[in-house]
């Protein structure tokens, strides 16, 4: 199974990227882990980007590309991936295209979580970050069960924030959602509900797809 998992912020991708990788015995590839990867071993490319990052500037698409490109030539993608983070424009879209048909392994499937804005304010808004772990909870919580931490309200779940990256999302990212329809590899399925039947629809949609 080669996948990507595309949807706003707060859809649930990092959640159901875990199940669903898990699932199909396949591994779980986001681009916050690439990076984080490629920084701390101070690979060329991890160089390169912390240039960019030190000065407060994007790290260029060039770069990104370059970093999943690596990253899918390991071995354990193999017998396919999840990708979690990439592509997040259709210029990428096409560059991950390319990667792949120089393995002769094309994508097999673009699943879209689909969510109304509404429900992803009222979700992300109404969760509480713990200072010290960093786990996450729902606004009733007074405190973190896991350390005793305090919980607060990270400045990016805040409703403003929260809107202008739906902002982004939609200037940016949403485009994709067009390409992989155009390409015939698009599945959507609603993002609302429990966890399990959520990847449960995801599980079904992808099994009818490769059927």
């Amino acid at each position: 199974m080669r996948l990507i998992l595309v949807g706003p912020p707060g859809a649930g991708k990092g959640t159901q990227a875990v199940h669903l990788a898990s699932h199909f015995g396949i591994p779980h590839i986001s681009t916050g882990d690439i990076f984080r990867a490629n920084l701390k071993e101070g690979t060329p490319l991890g160089i390169q980007a912390k240039s960019y990052m030190d000065k407060g500037e994007l790290v260029p698409d060039s770069v990104t590309n370059a970093m999943v490109k690596d990253r899918l030539t390991q071995s354990d993608t193999e017998n396919g991936f999840l990708l979690d983070g990439f592509p997040r424009n259709v210029a990428q879209a096409k560059v991950l295209r390319a990667i792949l048909a120089e393995k002769k392994a094309p994508l097999q499937a673009a699943l879209e979580l689909s969510i109304d804005n509404a429900e992803i304010i009222k979700r992300l808004s109404g969760r509480r970050t713990c200072r010290n772990c960093g786990k996450v909870y729902p606004s009733d919580i007074p405190s973190c069960d896991a350390c005793g931490g305090e919980l607060y309200q990270r400045d990016d779940d805040k409703e403003e924030v929260i809107a202008r990256r739906l902002e982004v999302y939609a200037e940016q990212t949403a485009p994709i959602i067009a390409y992989y329809r155009e390409e015939g590899l698009l599945i959507t399925i609603p993002a609302v509900g429990e966890v399990p039947t959520i990847t449960g629809s995801a599980i079904r949609a992808l099994a009818a797809k490769l059927s």
